[in-house]
């Protein structure tokens, strides 16, 4: 169909006349039911005009094949935002809550060519280094102490109580950030994308990175920061902090989102919640139906071109719709016989660098809860879950859970264990820590060292 000649059926509550035709992507009308939206974009063809926040328009590439063309093209289609026409003519709000998200930095997300390539290996390499026991094991760890903050009580909100926080744990420790460092970490990271006092949340984070470079230029250690400044491609300290910021940054939120979309699907789906399904096969179906980064992969067209049958001028905003090119109708036969060849990590040259961790992190984390409390159980019904407004990611702003409180003992120099056996593959949780001083970080090591 000729989408700019047709006129498709806004979705319930969609108020895209409201702002000259462009769909809005935020708000709670488009959280509640992003893929009424996504359904409704098809209709303008492979590509749809929306609208990212007030005042900031862009294209949303909504097919998988055309996503495909564009992620792959790094000739026709560049990355560095200071190629954004909009943005260059002034008329983007310089207050838009998206600016944070899509402003230039040094970082191999924003970079192309040469320069892209010489920080991208800097990241590839010294992520390949971090070793799949090493994830496992400090995973658990994590998951051990957040499961023993609420194990007692029998209900706990598995988002703000383990999902959020979780990722924060694990990369801090793979970073290898000291206690104080760690504790600005989680704190700048969980006040940007909570949006409360993003600008000091910033200035926190970048603080703390920067002394997270002085202090590993001096005293290096066998994590990922080290390894980052010992790699061959020289990275400056302005060049380690923005790759070290977008790692700790892209890295948490996305994970925070996708343990909790997973765990929604085993609380929800019949497959998973009674059937006891893999929870390998449940994370590859939220990556398919609800990925944690529905709409990103900003590109901007080096020049004036047809793209997917439409005209884009050179400098505009387009974006990937992962979410709407994975949900394509046509697709099911592509998924039954690949069922990881979705969009989720993005693809091309800017492909997520960390979906090996990212996978192994989620599949750990949700088995270790489960076989913890293995009668976990949604605690409210699924229509009642609400998800957090946004153009870019996809997260439940809470996911109540219920469960049989354990009955915790403790055994001095060895793991406490619940008083019942579990139903699944049990595994000791540890004594939570006595209040130690400090921020959640620094309590996490403490309670690992008593």
């Amino acid at each position: 169909m000729d989408a700019r000649s047709s006129t498709p059926v806004p979705p319930p509550g969609c108020p895209a006349h409201a702002v000259g035709g462009r769909v809005p992507l935020y708000g709670p009308e488009f959280a509640a039911d992003p893929q009424a939206y996504y359904s409704y974009l098809r209709g303008y063809g492979p590509t749809a005009p929306v609208e990212l926040a007030p005042g900031v328009e862009a294209t949303l590439v909504t097919d998988y094949q055309a996503a495909l063309r564009l992620l792959q093209d790094s000739a026709s289609f560049r990355k560095d935002s200071r190629r954004w026409r909009e943005l260059n003519e002034g008329t983007v709000p310089a207050d838009s809550p998206v600016l944070p998200l899509l402003a230039y930095r040094s970082n191999c997300m924003f970079t192309d060519g040469a320069e892209h390539l010489r920080l991208r290996q800097a990241v590839t390499d010294s992520m390949a280094r971090v070793e799949q026991r090493r994830v496992t094991r400090i995973t658990e760890q994590a998951s051990n102490y957040l499961i023993s903050q609420f194990s007692n009580r029998g209900s706990v909100d598995l988002l703000g109580d383990y999902a959020k926080q979780l990722p924060l744990f694990v990369f801090n420790e793979l970073f290898g950030c000291p206690a104080d460092i760690g504790d600005r970490v989680m704190f700048g990271i969980t006040g940007i994308f909570d949006g409360i006092n993003a600008e000091q949340a910033a200035g926190v984070l970048f603080g703390a990175v920067g002394e997270l470079v002085a202090l590993k230029r001096s005293r290096p250690g066998d994590d990922v920061a080290s390894w980052l400044m010992q790699h061959h491609s020289q990275l400056n300290d302005e060049e380690l902090l923005h790759q070290l910021a977008l790692l700790l940054g892209a890295g948490v939120e996305p994970l925070r989102n996708l343990v909790g979309n997973v765990l929604h699907r085993v609380l929800t789906d019949d497959g998973y919640a009674h059937k006891g399904g893999p929870i390998d096969d449940a994370l590859d179906d939220t990556l398919w139906e609800n990925p944690p980064m529905a709409n990103f992969a900003a590109h901007y067209p080096v020049t004036d071109m047809e793209f997917a049958g439409q005209l884009v001028r050179a400098g505009e905003l387009m974006l990937v719709s992962l979410a709407a090119a994975n949900t394509s109708p046509e697709l099911s036969a592509a998924r039954a016989a690949n069922s990881r060849a979705h969009l989720a990590w993005s693809a091309g040259p800017h492909a997520c660098p960390s979906k090996e961790p990212a996978r192994q992190i989620t599949v750990t984390a949700v088995e270790n809860l489960l076989n913890q409390l293995p009668d976990l159980e949604l605690a409210v019904p699924e229509r009642g879950l609400t998800w957090r407004p946004g153009s870019f990611s996809r997260g439940l702003n809470s996911l109540p859970a219920r469960f049989t409180p354990a009955e915790i003992t403790h055994r001095p120099g060895a793991q406490t264990q619940r008083s019942e056996p579990s139903a699944r593959v049990g595994r000791s949780v540890p004594e939570a820590g006595k209040g130690e001083k400090g921020g959640r970080w620094s309590q996490f090591l403490g309670w690992l060292k008593g």
